[in-house]
């Protein structure tokens, strides 16, 4: 396909423009890309923080059929002071580059739902164990720090907490434990197969 001369006339003029830019081009080429910049990273934003919200989160029916039904009966989502931990806070680090990884991790989850993984309740509880397993060693490696986004044992009121609480702290604190290690299922029902290890002892 020939390209007309007018078109082919104003590409070359273009093209010399580039190669020879005055400092009005130059201005004017450094002002689009700041422009551009602006306008690239505002929707990338925007993206990202649309699918930080659990109503993004529960548009895959697995999710709103399995986790979503059992977080609703959490402390986690109703509870007498009405503050709500939701998807995001729990499963998506805050910190920037720690979320990008996260969100690059999600889409093979994507994935895994498009090829119907666990697209039914029999495939989603054939598989609990293996997803609550990825999601807790997680938490460990970061020290349960999506916990610690909102509990600290230093604004722990102790003396307000049952003593099975208060000597169950004390010692996960002096044995260097993190949240995960003691409350496993405190926001989706524990596979059929966990066992505590608790229990083993």
């Amino acid at each position: 396909m020939s390209v007309p001369n007018a078109g082919r006339s104003r590409l070359r003029r273009f093209f010399d423009w580039l190669r020879s830019p005055s400092k009005l081009s130059l201005i004017a080429l450094l002002s689009l890309g700041f422009v551009l910049g602006i306008l690239f990273w505002g929707g990338f934003h925007t993206a990202l923080e649309v699918t930080n919200t659990p109503e993004f989160c529960i548009s895959c029916h697995e999710m709103r059929d399995n986790t979503y039904v059992e977080y609703k009966d959490t402390i986690h989502y109703k509870n007498r002071t009405g503050v709500q931990a939701g998807c995001p806070d729990c499963h998506v680090p805050k910190t920037w580059g720690a979320k990008m990884l996260r969100k690059m991790r999600a889409s093979l989850e994507v994935w895994g739902s498009i090829r119907g993984t666990i697209d039914t309740p029999a495939k989603f509880e054939a598989h609990r164990m293996e997803m609550a397993t990825r999601e807790w060693a997680r938490f460990k490696k970061t020290d349960s720090l999506a916990c610690r986004n909102c509990h600290s044992w230093n604004a722990m009121a102790v003396a307000k907490q049952r003593p099975s609480a208060q000597r169950d702290h004390a010692t996960a604190q002096k044995e260097g434990k993190t949240c995960i290690d003691c409350h496993k299922g405190i926001a989706h029902l524990l596979p059929a197969e966990y066992v505590d290890p608790a229990d083993e002892e």
